[in-house]
């Protein structure tokens, strides 16, 4: 695989993931009603996608890949 293909192919996973961290964020707000247990197990999830998010942009910070936010 050429260095722009795996790249594009980085950056596209990091996009997925990103989006994936945020709709999970907004989830959280969404389970508020439903109590604590499911306030926590949302809380969770979130910050397994954020931590995906954060480990796919650090991989692209390591190439020399800035993405604007």
């Amino acid at each position: 695989m050429n260095q722009p293909v795996a790249h594009a192919e980085l950056i596209a996973t990091f996009k997925r993931a990103q989006a994936d961290a945020a709709h999970k964020q907004g989830l959280i707000k969404t389970v508020a009603a439903k109590g604590p247990k499911a306030i926590q197990t949302a809380v969770d999830t979130a910050a397994k996608a954020a931590k995906r998010r954060d480990a796919y942009a650090e991989k692209l910070a390591a190439l020399g890949v800035v993405l604007e936010d």
